[in-house]
Parts: C-alpha cells; sequence; structure tokens
C-alpha cells in the first residue's frame, strides 16, 4: 500500500510533470528532446529534464540518445500508460485534450466553434485550425473515443488565413466574431 501512495505522490507532485505527462501521453508515438519540450511547454528546460529523469526512473517514460540528444517519449509497455493517458484526458476535458495534442502540431492558430462553445453537451466538437496542413481528423480518433464526440476540422494555411482576414472575407470575419474556445495562438 506504502509503495502505491508512494509512486501516486510522486507521478502528480508538480505541475511541470502534470504537463510533460500530457504532452508526452497524448503523443505517445513522438519522441522529443529536453528543449523542443520545454519550449512546447514554455517552461524552464532544467525543471524539465529533472522531471523527465523523474519520470524515466519511475517507468513512464522511456529515453534514446541520438547524436548529442537524448529524446523521451512515453512507455507504452507501462502498466500506468492506458491509466494515466485515460486520467490526463479526462482532467483535461476535450479542449484541454485537444489542446495537448495539437502542442507539437505545427498549428499556429487552433478553436473550437459552434454548438460545444454554448454547452458540452453536444455531440460534434468544431475545430479550426491554421498552418496545420498535416493535422486531420484521424489524429483525433482517440478523444474522440474517449469522450464520445466526433470532431470536425477545418484547416487552412496561414497565407489563406491572413488573406481573408486582411480582405474581410464574411464567412471568416463571422466565425471569429463568434464563441470560440482559443486553444492556441493569437486572434
Amino acid at each position: 500500500m506504502t509503495k502505491s501512495r508512494d509512486t501516486l505522490k510522486s507521478l502528480f507532485s508538480s505541475a511541470i510533470r502534470a504537463d510533460i505527462l500530457a504532452l508526452l501521453l497524448n503523443n505517445s508515438d513522438e519522441r522529443f528532446y529536453v528543449r523542443e519540450i520545454a519550449t512546447l511547454l514554455r517552461k524552464n528546460p532544467s525543471g524539465v529534464k529533472r522531471e523527465l529523469d523523474n519520470l524515466e526512473k519511475m517507468g513512464v517514460l522511456i529515453s534514446k540518445k541520438v547524436a548529442n540528444l537524448k529524446y523521451f517519449q512515453a512507455e507504452k509497455k507501462s502498466p500506468l500508460f492506458s491509466e494515466l493517458k485515460s486520467l490526463i484526458a479526462k482532467s483535461l476535458g476535450v479542449h484541454g485534450a485537444l489542446k495537448a495534442a495539437l502542442k507539437s502540431s505545427g498549428v499556429k492558430i487552433a478553436f473550437i466553434h459552434g454548438p460545444y462553445t454554448e454547452s458540452e453537451e453536444v455531440d460534434t466538437v468544431d475545430l479550426f485550425l491554421v498552418g496545420a496542413s498535416s493535422v486531420t481528423g484521424e489524429g483525433f480518433k482517440d478523444i474522440e473515443e474517449k469522450f464520445s464526440k466526433k470532431i470536425n476540422t477545418t484547416s487552412i494555411d496561414e497565407a489563406e488565413f491572413k488573406n481573408k482576414r486582411e480582405s474581410n472575407d464574411a464567412d471568416l470575419e463571422k466565425l471569429l466574431s463568434g464563441n470560440k474556445i482559443l486553444l492556441m495562438g493569437k486572434l
């Protein structure tokens, strides 16, 4: 019993650790190096490194050295992996899970619009992405299943978004003036 309690205490002992877990568990097929994680999370690299090492000692993360960089990723074989991933997703909610999933995607601006902004009880989440040519609805399958929501994505590149804004495109203006939950970037 004491060992379990100690593991729980050490898993959830810091905000940086929670952010790292959210990033790495929601992007479990990707590897990240320390500075990259620190930049994505806007945290101090030394604090990030300390937490990564602690999570690796617990068996939640694994690392691999490539040239002079040490890459970290979620340890899918860990007995805690699926439970932690589920717990983090539930604690973040749909918009938090989407935000965590988008952190490493190269998306410049992301926001939820439509009925979900009024009530989380709806079945569909409308997501607008700028600068995300490689992000598709396929990347959100886990989130859709976990929250029983359909995620509809609309994505445009940065140049098109800028042109539409400068030309006061009626559809974009209507979208931007409506209710939204900003996940990334600035409007």
